[in-house]
C-alpha cells in the first residue's frame, strides 16, 4: 500500500469520490437502525463514515492517506458530525477487539494476502453477530466493464471473496456481482462490482 501515491491522488482534485455515500452502502444500510459503533476501513475522504455518523452510528474511519484523513476530518467538522479518524496501514492496523457492530469496506483494492489480513482484523473488531459490508471492483470488470484498477491481482472474484470471508470466521449471507451504472460523456456505461454481506460467527 503506497501512502505517497494515494496522497498525490487526493491532492490532485478537491474531492476524489464526492460527498454522497456509495450507492450500495446507502442501499444496504440506509434502512437499519444504528446499533453502536461502526468501523469504516479504507474510508478515503470520509463520505461513508460521515453518512453513517449522521444516521446515529459512532464511527471510526481509517485510511492509509493522511491527506484523505485530514479532508475527512474537515468535512465532518463542516457538517457538524463527530467521528474518530485514524491514519494507518490497514494491513497492520488492529482495531479495538469486539468493539464494533458494523464494519464497512468500500473499494479496498489490494492483493489477496493484504486483503486476508484486513478481513482478519475486521472479524476481530466485530462483536459476535456483528455485520460486515463489502463492495469492490470485480475482476470481470477488466474485460466486460468500465473503470477501476487494471491489475487483476487486486480485483475481486465472488468465489474467492466468499472463501476468504469464511476463512476469517464470517457467515456469508450474500456475495455476488452487481452492476453499477456509470455516466460518462452523456453515455451510460456499466461497471461490475462484487458486493458481500456477512456476519461474524
Amino acid at each position: 500500500m503506497d501512502r505517497k501515491a494515494w496522497n498525490q491522488r487526493y491532492r490532485s482534485v478537491d474531492l476524489v469520490w464526492g460527498t454522497e455515500p456509495n450507492r450500495f452502502v446507502a442501499e444496504a444500510l440506509g434502512g437499519r437502525e444504528p446499533a453502536g459503533r461502526a468501523l469504516d476501513l479504507a474510508c478515503g475522504e470520509g463520505r461513508n463514515a460521515i453518512w453513517l455518523a449522521r444516521r446515529g452510528w459512532r464511527v471510526t474511519g481509517v485510511d492509509l492517506s493522511d491527506v484523505a484523513i485530514e479532508r475527512a476530518r474537515k468535512l465532518a467538522a463542516a457538517e457538524g458530525v463527530e467521528a474518530e479518524w485514524v491514519c494507518a496501514d490497514l494491513t497492520s492496523y488492529e482495531p479495538d477487539p469486539e468493539a464494533f457492530a458494523l464494519v464497512v469496506i468500500s473499494y479496498l483494492q489490494v492483493p489477496e494476502d493484504a486483503r486476508r489480513s484486513v478481513l482478519s482484523h475486521a472479524a476481530s473488531a466485530l462483536v459476535p453477530g456483528g455485520e460486515l459490508f463489502m463492495i469492490g471492483h470485480a475482476r470481470r470488470n477488466l474485460t466486460e466493464g468500465v473503470g477501476g484498477p487494471r491489475d487483476p491481482a487486486v480485483l475481486w472474484d465472488p468465489d474467492e471473496i466468499r472463501a476468504e470471508l469464511e476463512g476469517a470466521g464470517f457467515g456469508v449471507e450474500r456475495c455476488e456481482e452487481v452492476i453499477r451504472r456509470v455516466e460518462e460523456e452523456d453515455e451510460a456505461l456499466e461497471a461490475i462490482d462484487v458486493l458481500a454481506e456477512a456476519k461474524r460467527t
